[in-house]
Parts: C-alpha cells; sequence; structure tokens
C-alpha cells in the first residue's frame, strides 16, 4: 500500500513557545522529527503546518512543506487538508498522523504503526507500551488503552480512558498517539463532530470508537519522548547528542 507520513506542526504551543522551532542538534525540532520519518523508510513525508517560518525550516532541511489553515482545532483536522491538497487523486492508501513533538521517536515505530494497519482489518492504527511504572495507572495525563488481544503483541481497542483500566490482575497500556488510517477512514473521521466520550474524556480517538470505526494497537518496547517543556527539549537534546 502507498503510504503518506504527514506531521502536523504549529507554533501554538503555551508550556514551550516556539516549539517546532527548537533548536536541537543544531536543526530545528520540526526537522528531526521529519528525520524520523525518513529513517522509518515506509513512504513520502510532508509537514503541515500554518506557520511560514516552520514550512521554510523544513523545505530548507529538504523535505515538503504544505501550508494549512490556522483555525484547525487537531491534528487530524490538519493533516486531512494536507493530504486533499498534496494528493487529490487519491494515490495514497495509508496516512499516518506523526506528532511534531516526538524528535527522538525510533523510526521502527512509526512502521510499526503503518505495518499494524495493513496486516488487518482495522481502519485505524496505533500503539501502546505496557506500563511498567505503578504511577503510571493512576495518573490521567498518561492514557490507557483497553482492548482484546488479537495476536502476538496486538490489541483491538475497546477504549481509551485516562482512569486506571481495566481493573484485576493483568498489564495496563499506555497509549502513545501515533495513528495510522485508511484514506476513507480519516475522511470520514475528520466529517464527524466531536463524540460524547471524546469530550467528556478529552480524548478524539472516542470519536471514532462510538462510531463503530476499528483501531487496532501494536504493543511496542518505548515510549517516545514528548516534547512538551523545556526539560523535555533538554533531555530530547541529551539524547540526540549521544547519538
Amino acid at each position: 500500500m502507498s503510504r503518506l507520513v504527514l506531521i502536523p506542526a504549529r507554533m501554538a504551543s503555551t508550556r514551550l513557545p516556539g516549539k517546532p522551532l527548537a533548536d536541537i542538534g543544531g536543526v530545528p525540532m520540526i526537522v528531526q522529527v521529519a528525520r524520523r520519518a525518513l529513517e522509518s523508510g515506509i513512504g513520502d513525508i510532508a509537514v503541515a503546518t500554518d506557520t511560514p517560518a516552520v514550512a521554510q525550516a523544513v523545505e530548507a532541511a529538504g523535505f515538503k512543506a504544505v501550508m494549512t489553515s490556522p483555525d484547525h482545532q487537531s491534528g487530524s483536522d490538519r493533516i486531512h487538508e494536507a493530504l486533499a491538497a498534496l494528493d487529490p487523486d487519491g494515490r495514497f492508501e495509508t496516512v499516518v498522523n506523526l506528532q511534531g513533538d516526538l524528535p527522538t521517536i525510533a523510526p521502527d515505530l512509526i512502521a510499526s504503526c503503518a505495518e499494524t494497519l495493513e496486516a488487518g482489518a482495522a481502519d485505524i492504527a496505533t500503539l501502546g507500551v505496557e506500563i511498567a511504572d505503578e504511577a503510571e495507572k493512576t495518573n490521567p495525563n498518561v492514557v490507557k488503552i483497553v482492548g482484546s488481544q488479537i495476536g502476538e503483541g496486538r490489541l483491538r481497542a475497546l477504549y481509551f480512558t485516562r482512569a486506571t483500566a481495566p481493573w484485576g490482575e493483568g498489564p495496563l497500556y499506555h497509549h502513545i498517539g501515533i495513528y495510522a488510517y485508511r484514506r476513507a477512514a480519516l475522511e470520514r473521521f475528520v466529517s464527524l463532530g466531536p463524540s460524547p466520550l471524546e469530550t467528556r474524556e478529552r480524548l478524539e480517538q472516542l470519536r471514532a470508537l462510538e462510531a463503530g470505526m476499528r483501531i487496532d494497537a501494536a504493543i511496542v518496547s518505548s515510549v517516545p519522548l514528548g516534547v512538551d517543556t523545556p526539560d523535555d527539549l533538554e533531555r530530547a537534546r541529551t539524547i540526540l547528542s549521544a547519538g
């Protein structure tokens, strides 16, 4: 299946102003994310942004950028607009939504997300990691996947929640917010309005489940560092400088 990795990027972060252009190893963070996508080797890559400075930095590094509306409320809306602009003829069948604040993500995680989608009957694929830290099990900032095992290292997602779930003995899984969509699934998803559970839990992926869409998750070995604060940025710089 033909694949396109789209990386949404906007400058509206309050905890880390100008986040996409923050310097990591001599290049902007958004360029480091694009490099990880390139290293995954899964397909074409583009950055979807509403900021000319971000587009200029991306293009100066040799990657493609697409200007999108500043009014989008989510990354999925932004990549949908970018997809329509880049590929009006429908050449790409799999679309990967890779967050623009994951500069240290292992490239094989990006590939695993796309492969999980294409290996089964899901509309959307994502990733999860078994929770090892007891404190994370009750932390509402750690989103959990509740799902049924459908194979080695694979779950069919039944629910996503900030609560500690499921109850009882057994592993809990930390959701990693990377998504691979079948093209038709992305188009359907963005056409839906916010759902009741999405609004209540503040988790966009619940919109898909409430609409009867199927989400499969690959269980991987590590959680990528999301850069949201100055401390996160320093950690990313240290990780990448270590090679």
